[in-house]
């Protein structure tokens, strides 16, 4: 039974969510915020500073440590405006109590909290009566941080390169550890060896004898092999993971990491099975490790959660992950960009969001870390992008350059989608003299990188009126394939109610189930694939494209066994789900001959070669 919601809000780009906490805390819903952007933080905190007339000090990038020093002051910032807005909610209960009500009502049927706050309210003739037990009772979200492990940039000072515990990730992790907040943060993107070892420099992430820990460890994964090793890891470094995050390969928003062909299911049938050994194997690997290093021992295991994420769009696929597998959350991202009250978008993007179909929600190559990453079309940043490409002047300023990650040309590096990266490269293609053909193709791979760090957070400043002279007026967007379903705005209660099944905000009667869509954006993805090794073929590719192509019938097996023992649910669409698995296999099966055939040309041209 549980006692808040069984539902968080995700991070989305870098800017979507960034003040999503302040918005939804208070109503008791998780969520996250993305730590790329300093100057975004800092900008957010001056612009809500204003608005509440709190004093306000700048963090100016010329002192030191400002990075770590921003990320602190915003976190305590949105702490304690969540805080005072909670507690005047609990104080005030007479004059709120419309409010009140709205909360414990928002929360699932299963919420034991809100079945005893119908049974008190129908008890008592007024909310006054029961104060002592309203501020007992209301819980306020957790607002947790996301790190991408890897953008992990390089700092330098004077011309001097800084301590690595200035670079971009770990001065971000300090700016939470130092942090006011009891709350999580949520590595992801795989393991970083050396800012994972950072983080055993902070005591809050160690546990007290009765295992509170006031900062916990999320990673989000996308296999059960990545979260047994990354659990290990920090486990020996005294660091317990409290959550494993499970996130679709390709069946969410932002960059999409996609595993070798596992699909969402299979995955989260792994993690339910061995779920206890985890616990166990990871427990008996931290309490050596605590006792090594002189740490507090808990007197008790310490909880894990399981949660998962990517592609949920209706409460009957809510419901079934939760119940199927175990789950402890299921994360809703992408239909909470049409929620202003719990999401930031500016109003331009907002409507190219409702007006988006499939055909406009797309995975791209136009991130900088060369990473999938999902994009719609028409975004003002790729259109600023062609302006800049036609008028023969490529890339982008790169005025933040958080990705400034590759080192061909210089110590600091550079980032992919900047003008001087791209003059580079088209220099150097220039030099190759290539065939027209050749030169079109490998000079698309050059431009086609968008500026991405800056334009996820642009729509944050459009929106709250904040000047934009250093980014420019271009949006990057980033939802899952999941937005083509959803076509308006709605309110928070609408959206949660949605997600209970309380209320339908889908008018269309043709989304596919989410597992059906998750496999056919990896047979996409596989096509795509097969075509890009059509240009040269090696044993490599014909292991990892045989390797992907059988994961995937393996996943379909266990989708046509699992729905058609399945008697409550998803029954209206059973038969439809069950052809499309059966139509998934023969094309599978059909590519699998197609990766056949080209390791055979690969064969032969290589007895050519040898001949």
């Amino acid at each position: 039974m549980t006692k808040t919601h069984t539902f968080h809000i995700p991070v989305m780009g870098i800017g979507f969510t960034i003040d999503t906490p302040l918005k939804v805390s208070h109503l008791g819903i998780n969520s996250v915020i993305s730590l790329v952007d300093d100057i975004l933080l800092e900008k957010m905190r001056k612009m809500y500073s204003e608005k509440f007339q709190i004093p306000y000090k700048e963090i100016s990038n010329k002192i030191d440590d400002f990075r770590a020093k921003r990320v602190t002051e915003y976190l305590n910032f949105l702490n304690d405006l969540v805080d005072k807005k909670i507690d005047e909610l609990k104080s005030c209960a007479s004059e709120k109590s419309q409010e009140i009500k709205d909360y414990f009502n928002r929360l699932p049927e299963s919420s034991k909290v809100k079945q005893e706050f119908i049974n008190l309210s129908q008890k008592y003739f007024n909310i006054e009566d029961f104060k002592s037990w309203i501020k007992d009772n209301m819980y306020k979200g957790s607002i947790d941080v996301n790190i991408m492990t890897k953008v992990d940039k390089a700092n330098y000072l004077n011309g001097e390169k800084l301590p690595v515990e200035f670079n971009d990730a770990h001065a971000a992790l300090r700016g939470f550890a130092l942090s006011n907040l009891e709350s999580s943060i949520v590595l992801s993107a795989g393991l970083n060896p050396r800012l994972y070892n950072y983080i055993e420099k902070f005591d809050d992430f160690f546990p007290t004898t009765d295992g509170f820990l006031k900062k916990k460890i999320i990673l989000k994964v996308s296999d059960y092999r990545s979260a047994i090793i990354q659990g290990k890891y920090l486990a020996k470094k005294g660091l317990w993971v409290s959550e494993y995050r499970i996130e679709s390969g390709l069946n969410c928003g932002g960059h999409a990491f996609a595993s070798d062909g596992f699909l969402l299911g299979p995955v989260l049938e792994e993690f339910k099975e061995n779920k206890a050994i985890l616990l166990e194997t990871i427990n008996e690997i931290y309490i050596q490790a605590l006792i090594a290093k002189e740490k507090l021992v808990p007197s008790h295991i310490l909880p894990i959660k399981i949660t998962a994420q990517g592609g949920v769009g209706t409460n009957e696929e809510h419901e079934f992950l939760l119940e199927k597998y175990g789950l402890d959350s299921i994360g809703w991202g992408t239909p909470f960009l049409l929620v202003p009250e719990a999401t930031t978008v500016d109003e331009a993007t907002m409507q190219q969001l409702m007006d988006a179909k499939e055909e406009d929600l797309y995975l791209s190559n136009i991130s900088p870390l060369g990473v999938p990453f999902n994009s719609l079309r028409g975004n003002t940043k790729d259109e600023e992008k062609f302006s800049l490409i036609e008028k023969g002047k490529p890339g982008s300023l790169c005025p933040k350059k958080y990705v400034a990650l590759n080192h061909e040309h210089t110590e600091k590096g550079l980032c992919t989608a900047s003008y001087r990266y791209q003059r580079l490269k088209i220099n150097e293609l220039k030099d190759e003299n290539l065939d027209k053909k050749d030169y079109d193709f490998r000079y698309e791979k050059i431009v086609e990188k968008s500026c991405v760090c800056v334009g996820l957070g642009t729509s944050a400043l459009i929106a709250n009126n904040i000047e934009t002279s250093e980014e420019g007026p271009g949006v990057s967007i980033c939802p899952g394939p999941n937005m083509a379903y959803y076509s308006k705005k709605v309110s928070i209660n609408e959206m949660v109610g949605h997600i209970y099944g309380r209320t339908n905000i889908i008018s269309r009667q043709d989304r596919p189930n989410i597992f059906i869509k998750e496999l056919s954006l990896y047979i996409d993805y596989l096509k795509n694939k097969i075509d890009e090794s059509s240009f040269s073929f090696s044993p490599k590719q014909f292991g990892y494209l045989s390797n992907f192509s059988n994961n995937l019938i393996e996943g379909i097996n266990y989708y046509q066994k699992m729905f058609e023992e399945l008697k409550d649910n998803f029954q209206d669409k059973k038969s439809q789900i069950l052809f499309e698995l059966s139509s998934s296999n023969k094309v599978i099966n059909q590519l699998k001959i197609e990766i056949s055939n080209l390791s055979l040309v690969g064969k032969y041209k290589d007895i050519k070669v040898k001949a």
